[in-house]
């Protein structure tokens, strides 16, 4: 699905053909699917309206508005048949069912970077809550919205919650400006809590890694820690240095070359699709020989969010991998192996890197760098892609489809698909 100013579109994967279009009262800022796909969600903040579509029937339409209070955010429960919004000010979160046209409230959600989260199963529902001056988490069950648990957090300023794949622990962090990671059962009960170091930024960014064996913190002091799940303390950190030492980690670098024209092909005017390769560039990757030194940059440290430390990381779906970035080095992706806990490849762009993802499939990380070209690495070696087509195709994020056979590329205005050719096993 996409979204064209007030118009939504919703394509085949597959083939890219238009099978519906759905026409909003407003201009559309952010959708979302429900789990099963049956349904659509379209928010409009500035309106304080969601609009919800049905593929199944076309002609079904809902609409939700939330009057004076406003909207801020909005987005699906695990079952796809409630929607969540929160007002402005977050002054509540009002949980709207499709099936019996209910209503509940949630009151004093926390403003912060993720407030909101759900188990895996869909089962239970944790809410960061703020109230007189202190942090709260508030545990729902989904299937009726009751309250099962309700607790404060030895936090100055929570920043965000996350629940173990597994839907037994339950993260929470501080502020960047406070080092802490609490870890919460389901019940309530504080299991452990962690803190690296004191009077320095903090926590950037976490991950559970998908068998909920660890836990990935990302610091601003440029390291990784990963935590175990029997005693929750740090097994290995893995630090993030300007240069590559070890002879044992692969390093891709990524070169530019300009390809050979044979003088006799020349013809003026040249055809289109000469022009076009002669003024082209080729990416390819070279295997460079250790040490290697990468690009750092110093941050400016007057500066409010420094562009330092571990900004993105990601566990590869069967557990082996871990990908991370050191926002003090951004071209450089880190991918470390989590069964000999070492680093295993680094990959060098030209372009700082915008985003990446996981294959959910199999052990496969595709990254773009804003430019036209998407990268692709697996154990088996690290490829370029040119995206074909006219004009400057600047691939700013991307998403994988769930079977790992194609790769949805997006750019400020367009978005193109990537088909990958399964290998014949």
């Amino acid at each position: 699905a996409s979204c064209v100013q007030y118009r939504l579109v919703v394509r085949d994967a597959s083939s890219l053909q238009v099978l519906q279009l759905y026409t909003c009262l407003d201009q559309i800022q952010y959708i979302e699917w429900s789990s099963d796909s049956l349904f659509i969600l379209c928010a409009m903040y500035k309106r304080g309206i969601v609009q919800v579509w049905s593929l199944e029937q076309p002609d079904w339409h809902c609409k939700i508005d939330e009057g004076s209070a406003g909207l801020v955010a909005s987005c699906w429960s695990p079952d796809g048949r409630h929607i969540l919004n929160t007002t402005e000010f977050h002054l509540r979160i009002t949980v709207w069912s499709l099936c019996t046209k209910s209503v509940s409230y949630i009151k004093y959600p926390k403003a912060c970077q993720q407030g909101v989260a759900f188990t895996k199963d869909g089962r239970y529902m944790a809410v960061a809550e703020r109230r007189d001056c202190k942090d709260f988490i508030s545990i729902f069950v989904c299937s009726d919205w009751q309250l099962l648990r309700h607790f404060d957090t030895e936090t100055q300023d929570l920043f965000g919650i996350e629940w173990a794949p597994n839907g037994c622990v339950l993260a929470a962090w501080d502020t960047c400006l406070e080092y802490k990671i609490l870890l919460y059962s389901l019940d309530g009960r504080l299991l452990s809590s962690y803190r690296a170091y004191e009077w320095s930024l903090g926590i950037k960014s976490i991950a559970w890694s998908p068998s909920s064996q660890f836990l990935a913190i990302g610091s601003y002091d440029e390291k990784v820690r990963i935590l175990n799940h029997v005693t929750w303390k740090k097994i290995t950190e893995f630090e993030h240095p300007a240069t590559v030492t070890n002879t044992k980690t692969i390093v891709y670098k990524e070169v530019e070359k300009s390809p050979s024209v044979e003088t006799e092909r020349l013809s003026f005017p040249p055809t289109r699709a000469l022009a076009s390769s002669l003024f082209s560039t080729q990416s390819k990757y070279d295997v460079s020989q250790v040490p290697v030194s990468l690009q750092y940059i110093k941050p400016a440290a007057d500066r409010a969010n420094p562009k330092m430390g571990i900004g993105m990381l990601a566990f590869s779906p069967d557990n082996c991998f871990l990908a991370t970035k050191n926002d003090n080095i951004p071209n450089t992706v880190w991918i470390w192996d989590i069964q000999k806990l070492k680093l295993f490849v680094v990959l060098e762009q030209l372009c700082a890197i915008q985003s990446f993802q996981w294959d959910p499939r199999q052990p496969r990380l595709a990254v773009c760098t804003g430019n036209s070209r998407v990268y692709v690495w697996s154990p088996a070696g690290c490829v370029s892609v040119q995206v074909p087509g006219e004009g400057d195709f600047q691939i700013v994020s991307l998403s994988w489809h769930m079977s790992g056979d194609s790769l949805a590329l997006l750019s400020k205005d367009n978005f193109c698909v990537c088909y990958l050719e399964r290998e014949e096993v």
